[in-house]
Parts: C-alpha cells; sequence; structure tokens
C-alpha cells in the first residue's frame, strides 16, 4: 500500500530518534550528529538483506518511465517533502529504504520503473480516522458541504504528535450518523487545508461528487479566497501582486522559500494583497490567492520584508519597527501574548455549489484573539500622532 503525509513533521519524526537509534546506524556512521560517512566510488550499491530483521512498509514510490538517474536520497527527498536528506541518508544506511525489493545505499541512481520503499522495523501508526466529540463550529451544511470555522490552535489533520484531536476527528464524529460518509475515504472529507495556527474557513465534501467538483474549482482557481493579516511595516503601495515559487528552505525543513518564476525551483505561487488599515509600524492587509501553497502567504509577506506579525516561523516575533523605548518594547509584548501565533485569519471563501450550481459566499469575523490584536493597535494610535511615524521604516 502507498502511504502519503501532508503534515509538516511527520517524516522526520518516522525517521527520527524513535525510529534509528544510535545502536541501529550501524559502524558506517562516526562522529557528531549529521555527520554521515558515506560509500566510496565503484561500491556495490546494493546491501545485503538482513533476514532476522521484520521490516514494514511506510512509504512507496514507482519512478516514472523516463525518470534520469538520481540518487535515491535526492529522489525520496523530493517525493518527501516534510523530510530532510540527512535523515534519509541515515534510513538508507541502516537497511530501511529499499528499491525493488531489496535495501540500498544512499548513492544508489534511480532508474526508470524502479520501486522504492521506505522500510522501518515497527509498524505504521494506525492513520485510521477515529470520530471524536470535539468542538466544531459549523458555518453552513446541507446533503453535499459543510463549511467550518476552524479556531487557532487546531491541527487540521492527523500526523505525527497528534493522531487523535484533530479537525478531522471532529468532522467524523460531527458526521458519524451519515453512513455514506467515510472519514477514511480520501474520496470526500476536507478540500483543503490551512495551518494549524491560522484561523478561518474551510469546506468539507460530504460525497465524491462534491469532493471532485470542489477540487476542480480549487485547481482552476475559481474558488474565492481572502485572508486578513498582520504584517510588520508600512508597506508603500496600497495594493499589490507577490509572484514567486514556493518551495522547501534548504536550511530549515519546517519552513518555506521564495524562488524566482524562472527558476523551475518550487511551485507556482501569487498573491494579491491590499492594505486595509494603516497602524504606522504594522500595516493590515488582505490577501487574496491564486494559488494554495504551503506557508504562501506567510512566505510571500517574509520575502518583500514584512512577515506576518508574531509569526515566529518567518521572523515576526521580533520588533522589526518602531521605537526604542521600554513603553514601546512592553507595548508590543502585550500584543504578543493577546495574540500567540501568526496573525492569520481566513476570512472569506466563496465557490460554486456543487449540485445547486449556485454562488456560495461566506465570511468569517475576526477571533477573539485577533481582534483583541487589531484593537490595541488602534487604541496604540489613538495616542500617537501622526509625526510619531514621519521616520518609520517601511
Amino acid at each position: 500500500m502507498t502511504h502519503y503525509t501532508n503534515d509538516i513533521e511527520e517524516i522526520d519524526d518516522l525517521l527520527g530518534e524513535g525510529q534509528l537509534g544510535e545502536g541501529q546506524l550501524g559502524e558506517g556512521l562516526q562522529g557528531g550528529e549529521g555527520q554521515l560517512v558515506t560509500s566510496q566510488p565503484g561500491e556495490d550499491d546494493q546491501l545485503g538483506e538482513d533476514e532476522d530483521q521484520q521490516l514494514y512498509e511506510h512509504f512507496r514510490f514507482e519512478a516514472d518511465p523516463g525518470q534520469q538517474p538520481m540518487r535515491v536520497d535526492k529522489f525520496m527527498c523530493e517525493k518527501l517533502q516534510h523530510s530532510s536528506r540527512n535523515r534519509i541518508q541515515k534510513a538508507a544506511d541502516a537497511g530501511f529504504v529499499h528499491v525493488n525489493e531489496r535495501p540500498v545505499k544512499s548513492n544508489y541512481k534511480v532508474r526508470p520503473n524502479d520501486v522504492v520503499t521506505l522500510m522501518l522495523d515497527r509498524p505504521r501508526h494506525d492513520t485510521s480516522i477515529v470520530a471524536e466529540d470535539l468542538p466544531l463550529n459549523v458555518v453552513y451544511e446541507d446533503s453535499e458541504v459543510m463549511v467550518i470555522n476552524k479556531e487557532a490552535g487546531m491541527v487540521v489533520h492527523p500526523g505525527a504528535g497528534n493522531f487523535t484531536g484533530t479537525l478531522v476527528n471532529a468532522i467524523a464524529w460531527h458526521l458519524r450518523d451519515l453512513k455514506s460518509y467515510d472519514p477514511n475515504d480520501p474520496e470526500v472529507g476536507l478540500v483543503h487545508r490551512i495551518d494549524k495556527d491560522t484561523s478561518g474557513l474551510l469546506v468539507v465534501a460530504k460525497t465524491p461528487q462534491a469532493k471532485t467538483s470542489l477540487g476542480l474549482q480549487f485547481f482552476n482557481k475559481t474558488t474565492h479566497r481572502s485572508y486578513n493579516a498582520l504584517v510588520w511595516g508600512n508597506l508603500t503601495e496600497d495594493e499589490g501582486r507577490i509572484e514567486g515559487n514556493i518551495a522547501r528552505d534548504p536550511k530549515d525543513r519546517l519552513r518555506m522559500t521564495v524562488m524566482s518564476p524562472d527558476s523551475g525551483i518550487g511551485k507556482e505561487a501569487v498573491t494579491h494583497w491590499r492594505v486595509l488599515e494603516r497602524f504606522g509600524y504594522v500595516t493590515l492587509v488582505e490577501c487574496r490567492l491564486e494559488t494554495g501553497r504551503t506557508h504562501q502567504i506567510r512566505a510571500h509577506m517574509k520575502h518583500i520584508g514584512h512577515p506576518l506579525f508574531g509569526d515566529e516561523r518567518y521572523g515576526g516575533m521580533e520588533i522589526l519597527r518602531g521605537e526604542r523605548s521600554a513603553t514601546y518594547k512592553a507595548f508590543i509584548n502585550n500584543c504578543f501574548k493577546a495574540c500567540s501565533r501568526q496573525a492569520l485569519h481566513a476570512r472569506t471563501l466563496g465557490f460554486v455549489h456543487p449540485k445547486t450550481k449556485q454562488q456560495m459566499d461566506f465570511t468569517s469575523e475576526w477571533p477573539g484573539d485577533f481582534a483583541q490584536l487589531i484593537e490595541k493597535w488602534r487604541g496604540y494610535m489613538k495616542g500617537t500622532t501622526r509625526d510619531t511615524f514621519s521616520t518609520a521604516q517601511q
């Protein structure tokens, strides 16, 4: 069976210390953490089978007929985008990377139609969705679709470290009496995702027909989605467009980076933004997505020098604009406490109903923490004058 994951930590957790302890890595790994002794050129890529060790398949990939020769560690790193090449190399050295049912070293060259599998020494965690009675804010529901307003802090889909307590578990409970809905069937369920610490609207397909229809709308970019975000800095224009491919940051696999559209690296991404309200040192903006890439808004705004307020992973937890006074520093720290996450809310969602063909548009009010953050900045503005921001950094 082929397994896929969208959880950003799952692969590294599978290949982490719990799976690959020092005793399993063999004598080929010497020195400190992250250092790897690879095989020498000319050595046989195939490793001998370990008949005493029972292994379990976790992931399987088949190379395309036109596959160009590529090292297996690089091949798997491209397929398992949430893992690191170093982890995969360690897995290969431990005998956990197989090609055509035989273990290989990390320098093995993948060829057309090769079947590459990740085999680990314990069964894969049961990822069957279990219905859980969890709070769920249902904005709209009929026989075909359901629109949910997700709270910040709730993981969308089960993954490493979060196999329960997710939005998908809550949906399974809500629809537990609907016999036609199987939460483990990929042909129904959530059509798109938002990050754990992002709040806002999501649509759920209750039938395969609805999932197909909505999926095509997302693919064809005919849905309407907008986000509200508080970003650092005072944007010089009132609106703009950001185009740049989204790719995994090679220096931090949990973060995305922006590449040139002509680079051939990453996935095409376009974000449109416009200013809603200015607070001198930060700006409230609306972001509309043409595409829906991982961390797209967060990475794009960071790329143009305006990371999201409170976004620790993208540098938004530092005081990037403003005054040097202790009073201002205390104010910012209070803002961080009021909204202890990236200030991002999926505010609107629009799509054509898969059955009635009517346009459906939904708006979600700001959650309490986001609203409190904006009110703090509005209050701060009332206590200042226009001259306060005359030398503010853009």
